[in-house]
């Protein structure tokens, strides 16, 4: 196998994780390679080396990755940064770290999305602009899904193709996406007809909110498995740290 060498590759970090004495696992994110692990050698110590290229492999920052190899791990051979670090506190870190873990957990290695880094790239910036994060959220969320061949439409019945009733019932299939309720079945969410139309036209009351988050945490189930997000746990118990009641 040939090795590969690849320089000066627009990144940003997902994870990273300790490997051997010093150094460290990082999971990237690149629009031409997609989501890739790379070992990157040395950055933990008391050398002065070692800590300025620690701290370049920061979440949100925008980084510029040489990295070669024959094997699905490759070695990270030199990082620069790429442009000012994103700046997220309290709510807006959070979130910014569900979108971390949803690209960790649903991009295949090595799967190139240029249109979802960017995507990627605006939405923390957006985050990091906006008091309305949990448009952000769900935007990103839809269009991931779109991207990874998981999409579907919010104004047709899937299942039929024909337009959503204003005053019907909806439930979300996998297969179909959303397929027009027959009758009502305990513990299988329900959407408003009404609700789902008012999202499709970007109309978001308080109620057309909850509606868009209960359908994306049904349409992402699915593809998450049964492991918990470490990233809402986090924010879970930071509201219960400071008394709030977790959304």
């Amino acid at each position: 196998m040939q090795t590969q060498r690849v320089a000066l590759q627009p990144a940003h970090v997902l994870h990273q994780r300790d490997y051997r004495d010093s150094s460290r696992i990082v999971e990237l994110f690149c629009p031409d390679h997609g989501r890739l692990s790379v070992v990157a050698r040395g950055v933990r110590g008391a050398r002065k080396s070692a800590a300025g290229r620690a701290a370049l492999l920061q979440a949100f920052r925008p980084l510029l990755v040489s990295f070669s190899g024959r094997a699905e791990m490759k070695t990270l051979t030199a990082v620069e940064a790429g442009g000012p670090v994103v700046t997220l506190r309290g709510d807006r870190l959070y979130s910014a770290l569900y979108l971390n873990e949803l690209l960790v957990r649903l991009l295949h290695r090595h799967d190139p999305h240029p249109e979802l880094y960017a995507l990627y790239i605006d939405s923390l910036q957006q985050l990091a602009d906006t008091e309305v994060l949990d448009l952000v959220l769900r935007s990103f969320e839809y269009q991931l899904l779109e991207a990874l061949g998981y999409g579907f439409d919010l104004a047709s019945d899937g299942m039929i193709g024909e337009p959503l009733r204003e005053d019907g019932w909806y439930n979300f299939h996998a297969e179909h996406g959303l397929v027009e309720q027959r009758f009502a079945q305990s513990g299988v969410p329900a959407f408003s007809g009404a609700d789902l139309l008012a999202l499709q036209r970007q109309e978001f009351s308080p109620a057309v909110r909850d509606t868009a988050k209960r359908l994306m945490r049904e349409a992402l189930s699915g593809h998450l498995g049964e492991r918990p997000l470490h990233s809402r746990s986090l924010f879970q118990n930071a509201l219960r740290r400071s008394g709030a009641t977790p959304s």
